[in-house]
């Protein structure tokens, strides 16, 4: 297990510098600076300020000094908020995304996994059809859909939640079931396919033949393997859940890390957009790499190739 990861991350050395490349040159082609705005700025304080941040060297050398800066883990200063730092601000953000995506990632389990194994267990009946359309409805809605109905209807007219702001505890329920309830979609059909496999195999008749329940079937036997596309799923689902959280921040006005990628995007805040790129990057990097090992886990016959 040790070499395999060693070999995956010796894999993500180039791919992250390929993102960080892009990244980089992308931001700096767009239109527009970092200091032109609406309020005009004199040219001689303009000079000043492009000097101070090493905006006028030339490009190359700008890219240069960034990966210099990257290697020793500084993402240097946010051309937004002058006095902080990049670092400063992903560490003051990155807390309330993480427990956002976390809440999500419950709703999401709490409802993919057990509507698709009573799917699977309930096959063509009113139970199966009933929670296949659920999951048709989540994968088939949009979050930028989803997220406003829900606050219209359970934050303005019945008022039971708070549709903006991350203070109470009642203000993660909408934002983490309009984020967890489409990765719960993809979660039901997933374990619903493999449940059906699982249950269609040798072993489970062998069980059933032995007077093994129901219950200690699905619990002890088909469970585990049936698992096996959903843990498949669970790394680019984490990840997803994550950068998607772009959409869910600026809805709800949730101070996070996605809503702060959003604003500095449009403000053109270069090292702000690179710090959060490169932290999104290495998350899902990583959620990957426990997702392939857990695979392996589950199953015996999978190695660490």
């Amino acid at each position: 297990m040790l070499r395999f990861a060693f070999r995956r991350f010796l894999q993500t050395i180039p791919v992250m510098l390929c993102i960080i490349t892009v990244t980089f040159f992308m931001v700096r082609f767009a239109p527009g600076g970092p200091f032109t705005g609406e309020k005009a700025i004199a040219p001689e304080i303009l000079r000043n300020l492009e000097a101070h941040y090493g905006l006028d060297q030339p490009l190359w050398r700008q890219y240069v000094n960034y990966l210099g800066n990257l290697a020793r883990g500084d993402f240097g200063p946010s051309l937004k908020y002058s006095s902080r730092t990049v670092t400063e601000i992903i560490g003051e953000k990155l807390p309330v995304s993480l427990e956002l995506g976390a809440w999500a990632l419950l709703v999401a389990l709490a409802l993919g996994l057990p509507l698709g194994v009573i799917a699977a267990v309930r096959r063509n009946t009113w139970l199966d059809y009933l929670c296949s359309s659920v999951g048709m409805l989540g994968i088939c809605v949009p979050t930028f859909v989803l997220g406003p109905l829900l606050a219209l209807v359970f934050g303005i007219h019945l008022q039971w939640f708070n549709v903006s702001n991350w203070y109470e505890p009642g203000d993660r329920v909408l934002p983490a079931l309009t984020l967890g309830f489409v990765y719960a979609a993809y979660l039901m059909r997933l374990t619903r396919g493999g449940m059906l496999e699982v249950l269609g195999q040798d072993f489970i008749r062998t069980a059933r033949a032995k007077g093994a329940s129901e219950t200690r079937i699905i619990l002890r036997h088909a469970l585990r393997g049936g698992l096996l596309p959903v843990v498949s799923f669970l790394g680019p689902a984490i990840a997803g859940i994550l950068t998607g959280s772009f959409v869910i921040e600026t809805i709800f006005q949730i101070p996070g890390l996605g809503r702060e990628f959003v604003n500095s995007a449009f403000s053109r805040d270069y090292t702000l957009v690179l710090g959060t790129v490169i932290l999104y990057a290495a998350l899902i990097v990583a959620l990957n790499l426990v997702a392939d090992i857990v695979q392996v886990w589950l199953n015996p016959k999978l190695k660490f190739e």
